[in-house]
């Protein structure tokens, strides 16, 4: 029976080691690569592009493996639900993954992922995922789940990346919050 306990625990031990990004995350510091990409708002598709974002200030970051899995699902519900606090400092948030992408327009409408509330969107081939470094080691054509808070001036000021995603808001929320310090 230990010997079976053991073996679970290596088992788990790997499975969060492949479930990690690739490579190491970008800086803080570090200037954060534009993009331009397909998006969609309460389902409704348009170009998003980081450039105009930063106009308005900063700009929440997040990298998600894939639509309408357990993990994201949550994750883009917290940061529905946040979303208020998140436009009280001024700052907008973005989702970005390369997985599902054929279900981004009905994800970002439905009230118990993104509910309309910010946009979504598509990085076939996890293009972005790979300038941001966050790359899902034991899916590389998917972004791991990795959180940025972009400055106004573009550089990037916080990273945080985990695989469970009931710490992404508070901690980007936070960050947002350090911009004004």
């Amino acid at each position: 029976m230990k010997r079976l306990v053991a073996i679970a625990a290596f088992a788990a031990l790997g499975a969060s080691v492949l479930a990690t990004s690739a490579s190491a995350e970008l800086k803080a510091g570090t200037k954060a690569p534009d993009f331009t990409a397909p998006a969609f708002l309460a389902g409704q598709p348009f170009t998003y592009k980081l450039a105009d974002a930063l106009k308005k200030g900063p700009v929440v970051l997040y990298f998600f493996p894939a639509a309408h899995t357990s993990g994201c699902n949550i994750e883009a519900h917290l940061f529905s639900e946040a979303i208020d606090q998140f436009k009280a400092e001024n700052a907008t948030v973005i989702g970005v993954t390369a997985g599902n992408t054929n279900q981004l327009a009905d994800f970002s409408k439905e009230t118990e992922h993104c509910g309309g509330k910010f946009p979504v969107a598509a990085d076939p081939g996890a293009k972005i995922a790979k300038q941001y470094d966050a790359i899902l080691a034991v899916k590389p054509d998917w972004s791991a789940r990795t959180s940025y808070v972009i400055a106004k001036n573009g550089e990037v000021a916080n990273v945080y990346s985990a695989m469970d995603p009931s710490d992404h808001v508070n901690k980007t929320l936070a960050a947002v919050k350090g911009l004004k310090k």
